[in-house]
C-alpha cells in the first residue's frame, strides 16, 4: 500500500483540501482521499510526504507520437506539406531498434512531467510495446496510411497482421485503436474500409482532422500542396466540394465508434455541429499548431457545443517538449482550470473517466506530485516530483522527496 500526504491535494470533483492525503491499496486504486488526519495509515504502508507541494491525478496526453522522440528538432522544412513528406523520409531511415529506444524515452519523459496516460498515434508498434514492457497506461491507435485506392486491399491487410501481432499487448492499461492518418494520405476506399474494419472489431480510432488550410483546399478544391504532390505521384485528386468535417462524416468514419478527431483547427459552425452530433472528441494542440502556423482551434465553440475537448502535445518534432502545462497556458487556462482539462476532461475525451482523471476511492491510482505554484501560475518546463501509474511509482525525483517511510 501507498500513501501520500501534500500541502494541498486537489481532486478536481471537489475542493482542494489543504494538507490532504490519499491512499491506494495494493489493487492500485484509491481507497481514500481527504484531509490528512481523516486518512489512515495502514502498517507496512508506504508514506512519502510533499509538505510545499500539490498532490494531482495524473495527467492525460490526449495526443502524441512517442516513437518519433529521436527526432526532436530534426525537421525544420518550410511548409506543412514539405515538414510531412520530411517526417516520412526520416521515419524511412530510421531502424526498428532506434524507435524501440524513441518510444520508451518517450513514455519516461511522459511520466517525468507527470502524465499516466497517452493517446499515441504510430505505425511501428514501438510504442505498444514500450508501455506493455513498462507498465504504462494509453491507447495506442495504428496508423494505416495509403493515398492510392490501389493499394486499399493491401493497406487493410498490413492492419490486420499488425494489430493481430499487437493484440498480444492489450491490457486493462493498454487499449488498442486505428487511425486513418488523414485526407491527404488516406483514400476514400481505405477509410471506408478502417471504418468498416473499426466497427467489426470494437476498437476506437483516432484521425488528423481538419488541422491545416492546405488539408481543406485538398479536399473542398482538390487544390495546394497536398493535391499537387499526389498527382505527382499519379494519383487523382477531385474536389469534394466538403469541408473535411463533412468528408469525414460521408465516409462514415466519424460514427465508427469511439472518435478522436486531433486538431480540428480548420473547423466553422456547422463542423461544429456534425461533431456534437457524431459524439466524438477532440485532442487540442495548441503549441503544435501554432508551430505550424495552422490557426487557432475554436475551443470554446467546440465546448459550449458539447464536444469533449482534451489537450494533447503532438509531437516532439512540432513542439520542443511533452509539457502539458505548457499546452494549458498556450490555451489560456490556469490553475484548477487548467487542472481539470488535464486531467478529467483528457480522460472523458478518452472514454476513461470512470477509471481516471480525479481523485476519488475506487478508481484507478494514477496520481502526479507537482511543485504546487505550478497549478497557479504558469512556469517554464517543470517535472513532476512523483508520478504513479495504477499505484505503482513510475517516476520520483528523489532529491525532492523530503520524507519518506
Amino acid at each position: 500500500m501507498l500513501r501520500i500526504r501534500a500541502g494541498s491535494v486537489h481532486p478536481v470533483t471537489a475542493p482542494p483540501i489543504l494538507d490532504g492525503a490519499v491512499l491506494v491499496d495494493d489493487a492500485g486504486k484509491i481507497a481514500a482521499v481527504g484531509p490528512h488526519p481523516r486518512v489512515p495509515t495502514p502498517p507496512g504502508a508506504r508514506t512519502l510526504e510533499f509538505p510545499d507541494a500539490a498532490l494531482v491525478p495524473g495527467l492525460v496526453n490526449c495526443h502524441t507520437h512517442l516513437e518519433l522522440t529521436h527526432l526532436a528538432g530534426r525537421n525544420r522544412e518550410p511548409g506543412f506539406a514539405t515538414w510531412i513528406r520530411r517526417i516520412r523520409e526520416l521515419k524511412d531511415a530510421t531502424p526498428p531498434e532506434e524507435f524501440r529506444r524513441s518510444a520508451e524515452q518517450g513514455v519516461r519523459d511522459c511520466w517525468t512531467r507527470g502524465v499516466t496516460c497517452v493517446a499515441d498515434t504510430g505505425s511501428t508498434g514501438a510504442v505498444v510495446e514500450a508501455l506493455a514492457r513498462l507498465g504504462g497506461r494509453g491507447i495506442a491507435y495504428h496508423e494505416v496510411f495509403g493515398p492510392d485506392p490501389a493499394r486499399c486491399a493491401a493497406s487493410i491487410a498490413e492492419l490486420e497482421q499488425a494489430l493481430g501481432w499487437l493484440s498480444r499487448f492489450a491490457s486493462s492499461h493498454l487499449r488498442l485503436g486505428v487511425s486513418p492518418h488523414a485526407p491527404y494520405t488516406v483514400s476514400e476506399p481505405l477509410y471506408r474500409a478502417v471504418a468498416d474494419f473499426a466497427r467489426r472489431e470494437g476498437l476506437p480510432v483516432a484521425v488528423h482532422l481538419a488541422e491545416s488550410r492546405e488539408e481543406v483546399q485538398l479536399v473542398r478544391e482538390g487544390s495546394g500542396p497536398f493535391a499537387e504532390a499526389l498527382r505527382a505521384r499519379g494519383i487523382a485528386v477531385e474536389p469534394r466540394g466538403l469541408s473535411p468535417v463533412e468528408y469525414l462524416l460521408q465516409l462514415g468514419v466519424l460514427a465508427s465508434g469511439v472518435c478522436l478527431c486531433i486538431h480540428c483547427v480548420q473547423v466553422d459552425a456547422p463542423d461544429v455541429r456534425i461533431l456534437r452530433e457524431a459524439g466524438v472528441a477532440a485532442a487540442h494542440c495548441p503549441r503544435s499548431n501554432r508551430a505550424h502556423g495552422h490557426g487557432v482551434t475554436p475551443v470554446a465553440a467546440l465546448r459550449a457545443a458539447g464536444v469533449r475537448v482534451g489537450l494533447g502535445t503532438d509531437s516532439v518534432v512540432s513542439v520542443e517538449d511533452l509539457d502539458l502545462w505548457a499546452e494549458a497556458e498556450a490555451a489560456g487556462w490556469q490553475g484548477e482550470e487548467a487542472l481539470r482539462m488535464l486531467t478529467l476532461e483528457g480522460a472523458r475525451a478518452l472514454c476513461w473517466d470512470r477509471e481516471i482523471g480525479s481523485l476519488e476511492a475506487g478508481k484507478q491510482a494514477d496520481l502526479a506530485v507537482f511543485p504546487s505554484t505550478t497549478l497557479y501560475r504558469p512556469l517554464p518546463p517543470s517535472a513532476a516530483l512523483l508520478t504513479v501509474v495504477a499505484g505503482r511509482v513510475v517516476h520520483e525525483a528523489r532529491a525532492e522527496i523530503p520524507g519518506e517511510r
